[in-house]
């Protein structure tokens, strides 16, 4: 079984921003693969989905970005999902917008999100799917970059980024994540 976890905040009003970058992937993989995201359990929002390549579960942690490790676990103790089995999606500072970079191990780097799954997790080593969405201007604070919505001139870069991180998790149910990362790194 596998676990694809897409970190955002919950409620209208985080839609489209750019720390919701991870909610907006398992939205387009769920409306890919015809699912409603509609089991609510371990403070998260999930779906369960019977795939050729086994059975995959799409989850959105509602607990907010900072407390993200507080549904992961709990839900992969229920469902007994080993480590090597999830995918994190979220954003990242430190990318160019709409460029990918997958890892199978990394430290938080500032985000809260990631920081509070290595706390839940106990461990560093998890596959993750990183989506840029650049550095803020000049004189903004990162908080209010991250939360607020992409622009017009990112929504093409975005689109994209999200079609690719789609097909990257879909390659991951058949294929070996270190070579999946070999084929969308950078993309």
């Amino acid at each position: 079984m596998k676990l694809i976890i897409g970190l955002g905040n919950p409620g209208k009003q985080y839609e489209h921003t750019r720390h919701n970058i991870g909610f907006e992937c398992i939205d387009a993989l769920a409306k890919k693969w015809d699912v409603p995201l509609n089991q609510m359990k371990f403070n998260g929002m999930y779906a369960t989905v019977h795939r050729p390549e086994g059975k995959v579960i799409l989850l959105k942690p509602l607990t907010y970005m900072n407390l993200s490790g507080e549904s992961v676990r709990p839900l992969m103790d229920y469902f007994d999902i080993d480590l090597e089995d999830i995918i994190v999606i979220y954003d990242d500072l430190d990318l160019e917008t709409g460029k990918l970079r997958l890892r199978q191990k990394g430290s938080a780097g500032g985000h809260n999100g990631i920081k509070s799954l290595i706390q839940h997790l106990g461990t560093q080593e998890f596959n993750r799917i990183r989506v840029g969405i650049s550095r803020p201007p000049a004189g903004m604070k990162v908080a209010d970059y991250v939360l607020a919505k992409f622009s017009k001139e990112d929504d093409p870069a975005i689109e994209d980024a999200v079609e690719k991180t789609v097909e990257a998790v879909e390659a991951s149910l058949s294929k070996k994540f270190l070579d999946v990362m070999s084929a969308f790194n950078g993309a």
